[in-house]
């Protein structure tokens, strides 16, 4: 009997219709389109606007134009993950709302939160009930409306992050297509550096947390930069070695969105053609959980069957990791 493995046999990806570029933040933080560019490599991001629009606005979509691309009833869906690092409410969980609104009446679903490498996590997690023999149809979804927990009094976090989401479909697969290997690493110690300080059962919103900025993202971002590039690309390392590729046998390498400083340092590091590199953060910013699978659904047409493909991330956490598949379609 062949091995089950995990395919991707779908992508889609939503974005909201605002745009925020680098001319309008001019006029809100003390920044400028250079300044950013040339810091980030971001050109704008979209931004989910209205009263009361959580993060499963967005999955929702995702996740419609998902079943809808693939032909897929919603009630066959078994399991719904969402990598998130802003659900709509502490809880019940985003993708159990997402699982409402949709249709998907037959699934469980639960949230995972890994910051930026959420998604990576998600994946993972989800194709393991694939293998196991455990289910036959999960939906996996990144993404998260990080303008929420964003201060646009400070310039350097409200330039690089957007709002997004892109979910995709995981079935069994005979043919040795589909994801191969994961390595995933976390550090605790690295949680200073990147981090929500209040919102959590330590430190509960209060007047005084709210009047302190402290729901807000905190980072220092030399110490995330550094470790960023040194974890994705051993991580990417590692998984191609064991796995006998090499920079001619991997088709693609989709980075974490996070900078394209640093996803340049991780392709250098790991002296891995740019041309390859899959790099759309200038569209959309640092959509945290959701970058992966919008890279992904923007490079889907470019794919073909059989092509190896190592997925990377790093996040708040720390946390990091690589993924290597085989394109399923």
């Amino acid at each position: 009997m062949s091995k089950i493995t995990a395919a991707i046999t779908g992508v889609h990806g939503y974005v909201p219709d605002y745009v925020l570029t680098n001319k309008e933040l001019e006029t809100i933080v003390d920044t400028t389109d250079e300044w950013i560019t040339s810091r980030t490599g971001i050109k704008e991001r979209h931004i989910l606007k209205g009263e009361g629009k959580g993060t499963s606005v967005m999955g929702i979509e995702a996740v419609r134009g998902l079943l809808k691309k693939t032909n897929t009833d919603p009630l066959d869906i078994e399991l719904v993950i969402f990598a998130t690092v802003t659900p709509d409410t502490v809880f019940p969980d985003t993708a159990n709302t997402v699982s409402d609104v949709v249709g998907m009446k037959n699934a469980f679903g639960y949230d995972i939160n890994a910051a930026c490498s959420g998604f990576l996590y998600a994946l993972t997690t989800g194709a393991k009930f694939i293998e196991s023999g455990t289910y036959k149809k999960v939906v996996v979804i990144g993404g998260d409306k990080m303008s929420s927990i964003i201060d646009y009094n400070d310039r350097t976090t409200c330039v690089i992050f957007g709002d997004g989401c892109g979910a995709v479909l995981l079935e069994p697969n005979t043919e040795e297509l589909g994801i191969i290997d994961s390595l995933h690493k976390s550090d605790g110690s690295g949680r200073m550096y990147l981090h929500q300080k209040a919102g959590g059962s330590a430190r509960p919103a209060s007047v005084e947390t709210v009047a302190n900025g402290e729901h807000f993202v905190y980072q220092n971002g030399k110490p995330v930069f550094k470790a960023a590039v040194s974890g994705m690309a051993d991580g990417v390392s590692k998984v191609m070695g064991r796995n006998g590729l090499n920079n001619e046998t991997l088709n693609w390498l989709i980075p974490h969105q996070a900078n394209i400083r640093i996803i340049e340092s991780v392709a250098g590091t790991l002296n891995f053609p740019l041309e390859k590199v899959t790099v759309n953060i200038h569209k959309y910013g640092n959509t945290t959980a959701g970058t992966l699978p919008l890279c992904m659904w923007e490079w889907e047409n470019q794919f073909n069957k059989g092509d190896n493909i190592m997925l990377t991330a790093f996040g708040g956490g720390f946390t990091w990791g690589a993924t290597y598949l085989k394109w399923a379609y």
